[in-house]
C-alpha cells in the first residue's frame, strides 16, 4: 500500500511531497536535453548551486520568481513542465535508473534498447 506524504503550506494548503519530486524530474530531464549542467543552469537562473540542486531533486518548494526565472533559462515555459504529457511514471523510473548507472552501463542499455527498438 502506498501512503501519500503531504507538506502543509502558508495558509493552510496542503502539497502532495511527490509533486516536488516529479517537477525535480521534469527539470532534470529538461536541463539534460538542453544539454546544460546543474551549475551552468544555476547561474542563469540566477539561483546558486546548491538551491537549484534542492529543486530538482524535490527537496524543496520554489518561489514563483524562480520557477520562471528556470523557465526562461531552460528556454520553455512554465506549462512545459506543468502539462508535459510525455514525462510519464515510466519514463521517470527509467531516468532515475539512468542516473545510478555508470558510462559504460549507460551505453550498454543504449545498445540494448536500440537493437530491440530495430527488431520491433
Amino acid at each position: 500500500m502506498k501512503y501519500n506524504s503531504y507538506k502543509r503550506m502558508k495558509g493552510g494548503r496542503k502539497v502532495l511531497i511527490s509533486d516536488y519530486k516529479t517537477i525535480g524530474s521534469k527539470l532534470w530531464v529538461l536541463r539534460k536535453r538542453a544539454g546544460l549542467t546543474q551549475e551552468e543552469l544555476s547561474e542563469k537562473a540566477e539561483l546558486s548551486y546548491r538551491a537549484y540542486a534542492d529543486i530538482e531533486r524535490g527537496n524543496v518548494n520554489m518561489r514563483i520568481e524562480t520557477f520562471l526565472n528556470i523557465c526562461k533559462a531552460l528556454n520553455i515555459t512554465p506549462n512545459d513542465i506543468l502539462t508535459e504529457q510525455e514525462n510519464n511514471q515510466n519514463d521517470i523510473d527509467i531516468e532515475e535508473k539512468l542516473k545510478t548507472c555508470t558510462s559504460k552501463e549507460k551505453e550498454t542499455a543504449l545498445n540494448l534498447l536500440t537493437v530491440y527498438l530495430k527488431s520491433l
